[in-house]
């Protein structure tokens, strides 16, 4: 009788390992980069938050200042610290600026709900006249 081996050859298993290896090499940057932007709502859910929170600070105190000790001011995430700045009787600036995977993110809104890219890292492209969303610069709705 003839004896069957079973199992696999070296080249067999060497091409299914390169195989494997490059749908990893081109599904994790495309991967990284959807959570990335899936993680960059914390800072407009905030800002936005904050945005309506300073309104109803206003609204009971007649200024800006001292929104940023209230308890309805955006705490920090995971991802992003909120603090405000030019606070005043007329107007104040909040912003969002990431951490970790997401430093160099700068978002802003402004009293008139004015909101601004202040800062991307590098390969995204900023846009100073909405929050940028994607890499191609394109505004988060």
């Amino acid at each position: 009788m003839k004896r069957q081996h079973a199992g696999y050859t070296l080249v067999e298993v060497m091409v299914a390992v390169a195989i494997v290896a490059i749908i990893t090499a081109v599904a994790m940057p495309s991967y990284s980069g959807y959570v990335k932007r899936g993680r960059l709502s914390e800072a407009f859910t905030g800002l936005g938050a904050g945005q309506t929170a300073a309104e109803q600070f206003w609204a009971n105190n007649r200024t800006y200042s001292g929104f940023d000790s209230a308890a309805s001011f955006p705490k920090a995430g995971s991802n992003f610290t909120f603090a405000l700045s030019d606070a005043s009787a007329s107007g104040y600036t909040l912003t969002a600026t990431g951490k970790d995977m997401l430093n160099g993110f700068v978002y802003t809104i402004d009293q008139n709900g004015n909101r601004k890219t202040s800062a991307v890292p590098q390969g995204w492209t900023g846009n100073e006249n909405c929050w940028v969303g994607r890499e191609d610069g394109k505004c988060a709705d």
